[in-house]
Formats: C-alpha cells, structure tokens, sequence
C-alpha cells in the first residue's frame, strides 16, 4: 500500500474573522507543503473546518441578540471564502456543527467510556445561575483575581497576570448572564485520565519511539515544540475534564449526560475525523486509509498556543482509542506581530484576510503578493512582525527586480534571436546545470523540512543565479558582432531551463502567478506529479524545456508598487500605513490629555510620586531572599497572555525556567544574553500551565516603565547578590 498523507490545519473558532497572523501560522505553511506534496505525485488530503462549539460563541451570540447558530453560520462562511480567495486548498473546509460530526465525537467518547480505564467521573461543585437557571462555563464568571487583584479576571485565567484559575478562586464572583453572585451546586463530570499515559508519550516526544518502534524522528520537530511538550510533560499530566455543562455543543451520549455537553477542546480535534470521513464519502474513499496503518503521515499545522493540544492531549485520545496514527510532525509555527504590535481588532491594529482582499482589491497580484511577504517573514522558529515597507520591498526587489527582470528578459531575448523557439543544442546537461541541480536539490529538502522561508530564499537564489549567468555571458553584446555565435544559442537554452525550473517551484508559494508564468514559458499548468519529473530530468540530464519548443509572448508578471508611471499601487498600500499612523496619534493624545498625565505635566516628577515605603522588616527576613545573577538565553512570549514571556535562565549552576510579567516592556528578540538578578529560593508557581522557578527583579520608574535589575559589569552567573 503506499503511503498516504493526511494533513491538518488549526480549526478556526467561527466568532470572527482571521487576521495575516492566523494565515501565516496555519493555513499558509500549510498550502505550501500540500501543493509541494501534490507536484511529487503523493496521495495527499488536506483538512480543516470551522471550530463551531464552546462558550465563547454563547457569548458572542447573546452579545449581539442572536443565536450561535447565526454567529457560526456567518463567520464559518467568511473563512471558508476569504480562504479561497487567498488560494488555500484544503480538500474539504467542514463544520464541527454538522451531524458527521456530532456522531464521530460520541463515538469517540462512548469508545473511551466502554473501555473503563480511561475516564473518571468525579461530582464537582460548580457555579450556578438561578435566574437563567443553568450552571455556567467558566468564561461566564468574572471576579477579583486572587493573584493581582484584577477586577475583572475570568473563571479560568486572569487576562491581566496571566494566572490560570478556577472559578471558585475569584474573590466577588458573579455571573456575566445576570451580573448577580452565583451560588455552588454540584455536578457530575468526566475527566480523561491523561496522566495514566505520561509515560509512554513521554518516550513518544523525546525518542520518537512508540510500541518498541521507530514511530518519527524527534530531531526533525521544532525544537519550541519539544520544549513546551517536554516542559509540561515534566510537570505532571492530570486528569482532563471533557464534559460541560452548557446548552450549546455536542451531547454527552449517555442517559446520566442530560444538559450536559463535550468540553470544545475534546471534540474540535476530532473535526479532523470527521472532516476526512465527509471528504472520503463525497470522492467515493474509504477514510481509514488515510486514519490508521503504519503507511499514514499525519501532520498537524498550527500555531504554538495550540502544541500541548496537538502533541499531548490529542495522541493520548488517539492511541487510548486505538488504531488510529498519531502526527510524525507538528512544525507549530510562532506569532506574527504586525507593525512591532500584537495584532489588536478592539485598537484596529493588524488587518483582517478579507479586509485586506476588499482593500487590494484593485491591487494586481493582490494574493500572491500578500501570499509571499507572510512567506518571506514566516514566523517558523521565533515571532516575526509583518510591516508593509517589507511588504512592499519583497514584492518590487524579489518578485519584480530579481525573478520577473529574469523571466521577461529571457522570453525577451528568445523572440529576438530564435523567433520565440528553444534553441537546438547538443550539451552535456548534468555539467552545465550543476550549480541549479544543487540549487533545486536544497530547495526540496528545505520544503522536506518543513524551512518554507528558507526554501523561499533558496527559490530566489535560483533566480540570481540565472540572472548573474545571464548577465556574464550577455548575449546582446555577442549579437552584435556574430549573431549565429554557438554562445548565444547555449546561454538562452540553459536560461530557458532555469526559467521553466522557477515556473514549477514557484506554484507552491504564488500559485495565482503560477499559471501566467507556465503560460508565459510556453507549458501548461501546474499538474500532480510534475516535479517528481523535474527532479528525475535534471537528475538524468534532460531538458525541462525542449528544443524546438513555443514559448508565449512577453507579460509583466508582477507591476511595481514602486511606480512612478503609476502611482495607484504605491497608495493603497500607504492608506494602511496612514491607517496605523492615525490610531497611534489618537492614543497619543488620549494619553496626553488623560488626568494623569495633565497631573505629571504641570508638576515636577519627585520622590512623592514613588510608592510609599512597604512596612519595616527584620534583616533576617531580607537573609531568607537568596538573590542570584543569571543571563537569559532566550525569551517568548506565553501564549493568550499579554503579559507574560516565558525565559530560559542561566543560574551558572542550573538553568532555569522563569515566567516573568514584563512582556509589555520588552520584546522576547531583546532579552537574551542580558545579565539579570533572580530570586533563585522562591517556591515554584504555575502560570498558564508553565512551572515558574523564580523571580526576575525589575525597576519601575514613576511613568510605569520598567527596568531590568543587572549588574553593571559583567558578573558571573550565579554569584550572590547581598
């Protein structure tokens, strides 16, 4: 049987649309590696859907005075068409709402049930609302974070610290429905016994190995997904609640189950299942194919705020199941910042998919060029940050100045010197594209590797390459003096083939383009299997583009936004620069004319402005602080946390993880190699599910900045602080 390969992207919530930063961390990387794997002739199914249960949606819905169902309905068409219209191919885009679905996931469920050891089922006390008469969800209580004292903390984190709560830790709860305080009742839940398999996925994720077999590589998994998998592994696994009390979702299918639904993190993941399953009866296949058996690759593409998830929770429900493959890879990608900020719809900061496609909608190439910009920037191993100068850059000095000069200079010379034909030629093939045959062997094996980006730049390097070759030889100069020069005729030849190589690379990144390119070097459009061949001719020394072969006629493939001739380019993209301009003169003067900062204007910034001393303590209170100096070696941020960067510190005798709230004052690509003061002997603390081992020490000036505590030489790490 051969191997099939069953690719996933992120379920996206339908209770909003999707900005660049959800394009270029699921969908995008994605779309690469499907059409890549489609040109090597692979069976290849690509799923995803609308993620279209949970409270946030309840939430949304009574927000706006309609019902979830409407809310689903009008976000999951939005995304299934901006998809489309950016080119992502996904061979099915289903709804976790339909009836597939609901069956697939209490199967699962009753699945579990039935074996006995994998569920426990505990009676909980849990907040109630008696005037609408329903338990509520966590995300319906607000209360006083216990941790900062954030007034309005939710029932299962504090968006202003980044704790992880429990409902009944909030200190005033009370209920987002009614506004009034909740009482306790009890409930019976069911709670998948994840930590009943920490030891085997342990072994999973460090060796690759699963059932005394070589299951993947773990050298090929992004080192930021090892580590948060191995973090929380090393943690302790815990027993995982999979029921809700909630009215909208998937019903528990058991007759104690009444009012109660599965929770939306166990039921999402098996929209894949179900996804497959539609897809495999809509093209007459049979799904466990693509399900179960050691010939399946299962990838999941998503971003690091869903790893835990796709690499913990997810195989541990599979392989408790049974039969079904566990992911050979999750290459997560990060976040992707925009203009130096997270992306924010309340500040208007960033630019949704379908908001961009109305805004370019007059712009050429619209598509492809936002398509390669995400791809040039891709955030695969750290953040990245989308900025429209790049934006623009990208497109004018790599699509137009390096590869589209290249292109219509070589169909160009082709008309001119051989009336539009390949030139006959007898060459050694294999000696003469040497270079481009390693070129093109990188490219592969980047695209292998899950490195897009780099494959983007190995892409490029193809490009100069034929256009540096192009220029040495400079055929126009040859012409003058013997038109009929053997010269001429092997240098357009080896062009030609360089330019039908990029035709063929070029479709995974910019398939909008790709047709026109093809077109334009005389060869159709891009079919399943072609560069399997492409590979094979250059291995064997054939030519991509025969002699004697038509070649199209000249087309500008990507117009300037550069453009003096044509300006129209150039200001849509600078409406958005001016956009972003605006809100950040808006805040401003918000911030200048706030009571505060009046305050701080027409009076001198003095000590009586600091904080009051704390009450006075003993020496040996302050003897009990073991202070330490350390080095960062890195920084990210903690996802769904503003706050919060996760480090990775340098103690000289130990390394140490340490969740710090200073990320709204330092960028995570700041940090490392900084010295710092650590309080090495504070209690561990988890925060967002991440085990803290100490406190980094910081300065607050009396303008709410914060400064790092460091030494200010170099110390060693370790040495004391007194």
């Amino acid at each position: 049987m051969s191997k099939k390969y069953l690719i996933t992207s992120a379920l996206p919530y339908a209770n909003g649309a999707l900005h660049l930063g959800h394009l270029a961390g699921a969908y995008l990387p994605a779309d690469i590696y499907v059409r890549y794997l489609r040109m090597l002739g692979k069976e290849v199914v690509w799923v995803c859907g609308s993620d279209e249960h949970g409270a946030a949606i309840t939430i949304k819905a009574k927000k706006e005075g309609i019902s979830p169902r409407e809310i689903i309905d009008k976000y999951h068409a939005l995304n299934k068409a901006t998809f489309e219209q950016l080119g992502i191919s996904f061979d099915i885009y289903h709804r976790t709402s339909e009836p597939i679905h609901h069956k697939t996931s209490q199967d699962f469920f009753l699945r579990l049930h039935e074996k006995g050891d994998e569920f426990e089922e505990h009676f909980i006390e849990q907040y109630y609302d008696e005037d609408y008469d329903q338990f509520l969800a966590d995300r319906y209580i607000i209360g006083t974070c216990p941790k900062c004292g954030h007034t309005e903390a939710f029932g299962d984190q504090c968006e202003n610290c980044g704790s992880d709560l429990s409902p009944l830790e909030l200190i005033n709860p009370r209920s987002t429905l009614s506004g009034k305080t909740p009482v306790l009742k009890k409930t019976k839940h069911w709670y998948f016994k994840l930590d009943n398999h920490t030891e085997w996925l342990k072994q999973w994720v460090e060796t690759g190995v699963l059932d005394g077999k070589q299951h993947h590589d773990p050298k090929t998994w992004k080192n930021h997904v090892l580590g948060q998998c191995l973090s929380w592994l090393d943690g302790g696994l815990h027993p995982r609640s999979i029921t809700r009390d909630l009215d909208w979702g998937i019903p528990v299918p058991l007759p104690e189950g009444k009012g109660k639904v599965l929770y939306v993190w166990f039921d999402a993941p098996i929209g894949y299942i179900s996804a497959a399953k539609q897809w495999a009866l809509d093209n007459g296949k049979n799904w466990e194919e693509y399900w179960k058996g050691d010939d399946v690759e299962l990838i999941h593409f998503i971003g690091k705020d869903n790893i835990v998830f796709h690499c913990i929770i997810f195989p541990a429900m599979l392989k408790a199941h049974g039969e079904y493959a566990l992911p050979k890879n999750v290459p997560a990608n990060q976040f992707l910042n925009f203009e130096g900020q997270k992306f924010s719809k309340s500040r208007g900061w960033g630019i949704e998919q379908h908001n961009y496609l109305e805004e370019f909608a007059e712009f050429p190439n619209k598509e492809d060029a936002l398509r390669y910009a995400l791809l040039r920037n891709m955030p695969e191993n750290r953040d990245a940050d989308f900025k429209w100068d790049d934006f623009v850059d990208y497109h004018d000095k790599e699509l137009a100045d390096n590869l589209g000069n290249f292109v219509n200079r070589v169909i160009t010379l082709t008309h001119k010197y051989f009336g539009g034909q390949v030139p006959e030629l007898k060459i050694d093939l294999q000696d003469k594209l040497a270079d481009v045959t390693a070129l093109t062997q990188r490219f592969t094996e980047e695209l292998d590797a899950f490195s897009f980006k780099a494959a983007s730049q190995t892409f490029l390097e193809i490009s100069t390459y034929g256009n540096t070759y192009l220029q040495d030889v400079s055929p126009w100069n040859i012409y003058k003096e013997n038109p009929d020069s053997p010269v001429i005729r092997e240098c357009m030849f080896i062009c030609l083939q360089i330019v039908g190589l990029l035709s063929l690379a070029a479709h995974p990144f910019i398939p909008f383009t790709s047709p026109r390119f093809r077109k334009l070097i005389g060869l159709p459009e891009v079919q399943n299997g072609d560069w399997a061949e492409l590979l094979h001719k250059l291995e064997n020394g054939l030519a991509i583009v025969p002699a004697g072969h038509q070649v199209g006629e000249v087309e500008v493939l990507f117009p300037k936004i550069n453009d003096r001739r044509d300006t129209s380019r150039l200001e849509i993209v600078n409406r958005q620069k001016d956009k972003l301009a605006a809100i950040l003169a808006a805040e401003a003067e918000r911030i200048k004319n706030a009571p505060a900062a009046q305050e701080l204007k027409t009076s001198e910034v003095t000590n009586t402005e600091l904080p009051a001393l704390k009450e006075v303590i003993q020496y040996e209170d302050f003897a009990k602080i073991d202070l330490r100096v350390g080095t960062i070696l890195s920084a990210e941020r903690v996802p769904k946390a503003d706050k919060l960067l996760k480090l990775q510190v340098d103690l000289g005798f130990e390394e140490r993880t340490i969740v710090s709230g200073i990320a709204e004052h330092f960028s995570p690509e700041e940090l490392p190699g900084k010295q710092v003061v650590v309080v090495a002997n504070l209690a561990p603390r988890k925060l967002r599910g991440i085990e803290s081992n100490g406190m980094i020490l910081s300065a607050e000036e009396p303008d709410g900045r914060l400064r790092l505590v460091s030494p200010a030489i170099g110390v060693s790490n370790g040495s004391i602080v007194k």
